[in-house]
């Protein structure tokens, strides 16, 4: 690197040598940065170095673009020309742009697209992504990245999640099966516990932001192995202050602390692949681990280095080459016949002694206004109606949060009809058969909702756990010991 910062690059000491003494050669001409496969270098606005002339292909920057996911416009980039689709899902915050204007992490994401095309995005409320009032919830996030691969014309691709990234990954796997292909999890996590496992640690991280954001100070605990790398803390500075603010930072960091996705991890049935290093000081390895342990047949790479961010470390090109047989070599998965699923059931309280008091065809009467009224909550919330259960129905959702929402609108409306329902919703695995759906998931959502008192919705704790920045509360009602289940079910009455 040159002392004022216009050279950086992967080159061999000749390279910079010769990249040196061109820049020393006339320091007033103005000079721009160029890409050339790997390689960084700094060329002058009337004359590129004889060397690079006669070897490089420049290369443009990937163009942002937007894609629109209910009211918000999420941005996006696509490059690569690999045949494989891969949905590159970010950290907690990014910004597009500055990820190609630091070359380690340019050069990490050039070798993603030597085999794959790389579909990256920016977070709502993150990067060049609009802001939003709120932290988003989980259903939101899916939504977006569904968003952002029809707006780039994917079918189904493989998804890397890195970091938080990765939990959102792994449940968009689960959801949505038909889209991904493959699953790719470096440095993430289950549980939140493993990021900072007590609350002085969050605490700590919380007066960091407060008092120095944007300084770059951070970049140490994720990236140790360039401590001493004063230009990398400098990019490390601008990307703080551009991917979020310190109070969006804060916001979302406090919806990430109520993240805990292990229930719904045997449910992912893609190809699995979970990356951690032995000694990454953010995500303690057990959080790798444990990943691996719950998803259904996942490889797990255990490297021995430390760095959290995966374009840094000696290990970058040896992880890189594990991602890249893991993708090419994939077998076709099989048949799609289970999936995660949000269950709802809701029902009508005391149906026969209403029917009884009002008659057979006044009861008629509000029984069809009543399924009126839950068919176009279910099309509000684009919930699947499984199947109507004469005073009650059964319907299914890709996000709990979703579900949740549903339930207590339906309970709301009905009331104009001077009767009460109740609803219970559960998220896990369903057994699709044909038009309707089975599976012990099923079950623990039929027992939920008949504990359920009138005009209340019960979830179970996975739901709970889901649903981080969906503007929802709970009191929890304790544990119950369901019909058919061995273990007690911890309940929670919902409420907005």
């Amino acid at each position: 690197m040159l002392a004022d910062g216009r050279f950086w690059g992967k080159a061999d000491v000749d390279d910079r040598a010769a990249l040196t003494a061109s820049a020393a050669h006339d320091p007033k001409r103005t000079y721009r940065r160029a890409r050339c496969g790997v390689l960084y270098f700094l060329y002058s606005t009337d004359k590129v170095p004889a060397k690079f002339a006669r070897t490089s292909k420049m290369i443009d920057l990937p163009v942002t673009k937007y894609a629109k996911s209910g009211d918000v416009y999420v941005a996006y980039q696509v490059f690569g020309a690999g045949s494989i689709d891969l949905v590159f899902v970010p950290g907690w915050t990014s910004h597009l742009d500055l990820w190609w204007d630091n070359p380690l992490t340019s050069n990490w994401l050039q070798g993603l697209g030597r085999f794959s095309r790389v579909i990256m995005f920016d977070k709502r409320g993150t990067g060049l992504s609009d802001r939003i009032g709120g932290p988003p919830g989980m259903d939101q996030r899916m939504d977006d990245i569904r968003a952002v691969m029809d707006a780039a014309g994917s079918q189904r691709a493989a998804v890397l999640g890195i970091s938080e990234g990765g939990s959102l990954a792994a449940l968009f796997a689960a959801t949505h099966p038909g889209r991904c292909q493959a699953l790719i999890l470096h440095g993430a996590f289950a549980k939140f516990a493993s990021w900072f496992p007590t609350q002085s640690d969050l605490d700590r991280f919380f007066t960091y932001v407060r008092e120095k954001w944007g300084s770059g100070d951070a970049m140490v605990r994720f990236s140790p192995s360039r401590k001493d790398d004063q230009a990398y803390r400098q990019w490390w500075a601008r990307r703080e202050r551009a991917a979020a603010s310190p109070s969006t930072a804060i916001a979302l960091m406090q919806m990430n602390s109520e993240i805990d996705i292990s229930a719904i991890l045997p449910s992912v049935r893609v190809p699995t692949l979970v990356i951690h290093r032995r000694h990454d000081p953010v995500i303690e390895i057990e959080g790798g681990r444990e990943l691996a342990a719950l998803i259904p047949n996942a490889q797990f790479f255990e490297s021995q280095c430390t760095d959290h961010t995966p374009w840094t470390d000696e290990d970058v090109e040896l992880i890189a080459e594990r991602i890249e047989e893991f993708l090419t070599g994939s077998k076709l998965p099989a048949p799609i016949d289970r999936v995660l699923a949000t269950i709802l059931f809701t029902d009508i309280v005391a149906s026969t002694q209403r029917a009884q008091s009002l008659g057979g065809h006044r009861w008629k009467a509000v029984l069809n206004a009543h399924h009126d009224i839950v068919r176009r909550e279910l099309t509000r919330f684009r919930g699947n109606e499984i199947k109507c259960l004469g005073d009650g129905f059964l319907a299914t959702f890709d996000g709990p949060a979703r579900a949740t929402h549903c339930a207590l609108s339906i309970i709301e409306a009905v009331r104009m009809l001077g009767i009460e329902i109740r609803a219970g919703v559960h998220t896990g695995e369903v057994e699709l058969e044909k038009s309707d759906i089975g599976g012990i998931a099923v079950h623990i959502a039929a027992r939920i909702v008949s504990q359920a008192a009138a005009g209340e919705c019960l979830v179970s704790r996975t739901v709970k756990d889901l649903v981080a920045g969906a503007n929802l509360s709970f009191a929890d009602r304790g544990n119950h010991h369901l019909k058919g289940l061995a273990e007690p079910v911890n309940v929670f009455a919902a409420s907005q």
